[in-house]
């Protein structure tokens, strides 16, 4: 049985006012979420990522840094999306300490 076959089972279980506290619950936590980038521990040692790919977000904001511009990384990663350079960028902005510090780790390697 499926996470989502499991929730399934839960639902029928709650009432109409604690669906609504879980679908409150679960807006809250996807407007916190950064769409497009995944942190998964299992993928490139739980670096921010590009979704669907295990392409680090501080690889392509270095690249960029280096003069790289995004119609070449489009070409030189052919499963990006103009979207997902959107959404590097955007996680940069808001995690900036965080992609600062894995270039700098990555570059010492």
């Amino acid at each position: 049985m499926t996470t989502l076959d499991e929730i399934d089972v839960l639902l029928t279980r709650l009432s109409r006012a604690e669906k609504a506290e879980l679908l409150q619950r679960v807006a809250r936590d996807l407007a916190n979420s950064d769409p497009g980038i995944e942190v998964d521990p299992s993928v490139s040692g739980g670096e921010a990522c590009i979704v669907r790919t295990r392409i680090p977000v501080w690889v392509l904001v270095q690249a960029r840094r280096l003069g790289t511009s995004e119609a070449d990384l489009l070409r030189s990663y052919p499963v990006l999306r103009a979207a997902d350079l959107t959404n590097a960028w955007a996680y940069y902005r808001a995690h900036r300490d965080e992609i600062e510090q894995a270039i700098v780790e990555n570059e010492a390697a």
